[in-house]
């Protein structure tokens, strides 16, 4: 289970009772405030329990919880930023909070844990909420930004109610390194994560852990996991050119596959004009190709518009059933799946700072409404969806039992067969692969066309049955994602598949 927003964040509500300090509202997006503007590194959130002033204990319970369930829990780490007010209420005897030995008369120093714009103040993007007998928010001097924004003036693009941490480079000095004698940020970040480590947690997902120099992870990861070896590190990351540094220096368990698979599908079941599934060979062969059980896959997060909303799918929301196959089974890594995405959630309404912008909004209290007709008043089932959330959620179950009861998926070796397909072959929409052991041997077809069914003859060369150890198979397909009432006779075959696939659909065919 990954949870955003449980370490405590700014926001516009009033625990101080609870021993929270206000926040300034001039600088919290949204009501609820951004769940990666951190104001407490060792709090959890006042309004997510049920007794504020017991909300460790009761996060705590929940840890142990989620374990007795024999699940997991992973964490949102925010290291690259935090909110413009931080201070903490909950840090252990001898922890200092961030800044307070700062030099703030000096843009950089490697012991500073923030960056100073000497000689400024901080100006707000629009102008300032004041809440009665409040005063205006001064900052001076200003501080950079958490989007590396070295300006006194950042705009509401930015992200203006944050501020950047210090771990030793020097960006306005053409971005030199200070990593001797380790930074001081440095080690109040480990000090961070021993404590959540401590607390039970299984794993940190770590947001924009590319804007954090691979040198900290690689000094704190192996210090952690000396601690539990078991746990995992997930990185957000967007640039493909440095994913063999943060896996094999960074020590990195799992990176974010957004650039590659995601923006793939995305522009397949968009049908861009540009679209084409050679661009899926494309990502294993050239950008994750020797670590791609360590990508981390997804169609839907918090940063991306959901499937179903104008901006993405638009009526087509059964491009979602070739498109999360292949998230899920293209290799042995781990998918994500994000709350209301089993059913289609269209996130198309007005959320406060958020507007409309085909996201479930980070910022304010808001409803997920498909979501929370399925939890029903804490029945959990089907009975308010409609017939098509229904039918999108058993495929996702169905998905879900598949991959988890599947060896060859989870271990097995994976074989691209676009490359030796006849030319009648619609390779701009039609995707077809082997995954295998010696025990199990599936195939894949997956069609990405929104309306065409196509005929098509899937060829399986004397190299794939080779590295299978097997020639001559016999196939037939599962009954997985098709509906039961439709038969198929098994096909008795030597290299050769001939099937009508039909649009948005998959088959998956077992050696027998």
């Amino acid at each position: 289970l990954y949870t955003t927003g449980i370490i405590e964040h700014a926001t516009k509500e009033d625990y101080s009772k609870y021993g929270c300090s206000l926040d300034h509202p001039s600088i919290v997006k949204g009501s609820c405030g951004s769940p990666f503007a951190i104001k407490d590194y060792y709090d959890v959130n006042p309004f997510l329990a049920n007794k504020p002033e017991n909300r460790l204990e009761e996060f705590k319970l929940m840890v142990e919880r989620i374990h007795e369930n024999k699940l997991k829990i992973i964490l949102d780490f925010v290291p690259n930023h935090l909110a413009r007010n931080y201070q903490s209420d909950k840090k252990p005897e001898g922890v200092t909070d961030f800044g307070v030995d700062d030099r703030n008369d000096i843009t950089f120093s490697p012991q500073n844990n923030f960056y100073y714009l000497p000689g400024t103040q901080f100006t707000l993007p629009y102008p300032a909420e004041i809440s009665q007998n409040a005063q205006a928010y001064v900052e001076i001097p200003a501080k950079a930004s958490g989007n590396n924004v070295f300006s006194s003036q950042p705009t509401i693009h930015d992200w203006f109610e944050t501020v950047k941490l210090n771990y030793g480079i020097d960006y306005p000095n053409n971005g030199h390194i200070h990593f001797d004698p380790i930074p001081d940020t440095w080690h109040k970040m480990l000090e961070v994560l021993t404590y959540w480590t401590n607390f039970g947690v299984d794993g940190f997902r770590c947001d924009m852990a590319e804007m954090v120099p691979v040198e900290f992870w690689a000094f704190v990861i192996p210090k952690i996991k000396s601690i539990n070896p078991d746990l995992i590190f997930i990185a957000e990351i967007y640039q493909p050119s440095l994913y063999p540094d943060y896996i094999y220096n960074g020590h990195f368990d799992y990176l974010y596959d957004k650039v590659g698979l995601y923006d793939t599908l995305r522009s397949l079941m968009e049908q861009k004009y540009d679209a084409h599934t050679s661009s899926i060979t494309k990502v294993w062969q050239q950008e994750s190709g020797e670590f791609s059980n360590q990508m981390l896959r997804f169609l839907e997060n918090h940063d991306e518009t959901r499937i179903n909303s104008p901006g993405f799918a638009k009526d087509n929301i059964w491009s979602t059933i070739p498109a999360m196959l292949i998230t899920a089974t293209l290799h042995g890594g781990p998918f994500m799946i994000y709350f209301g995405q089993e059913f289609g959630e269209k996130a198309n309404e007005i959320e406060g700072f958020n507007e409309a912008d085909d996201r479930t909004t980070m910022f304010d209290f808001w409803r997920v409404d498909s979501h929370q007709r399925w939890l029903n008043y804490g029945a959990f089932n089907h009975e308010l969806l409609t017939s098509q959330e229904k039918e999108l959620d058993l495929f996702y179950q169905h998905l879900l039992k598949f991959v988890k009861d599947s060896n060859a998926v989870q271990i097995g070796q994976f074989f691209d067969l676009q490359y030796v397909q006849r030319e009648s072959y619609p390779s701009k929409f039609v995707y077809s692969y082997l995954r295998f052991t010696n025990e199990e041997k599936l195939l894949f077809v997956n069609n990405f066309h929104s309306t065409e069914t196509f005929h098509v003859e899937i060829n399986i060369p004397d190299l794939a049955y080779e590295l299978m150890g097997q020639f001559n198979l016999n196939w037939e397909i599962q009954h997985v994602f098709t509906p039961p009432t439709v038969v198929y006779e098994k096909h008795k075959i030597s290299n050769k598949i001939s099937l009508e696939i039909t649009p948005n659909s998959t088959f998956i065919f077992k050696a027998i």
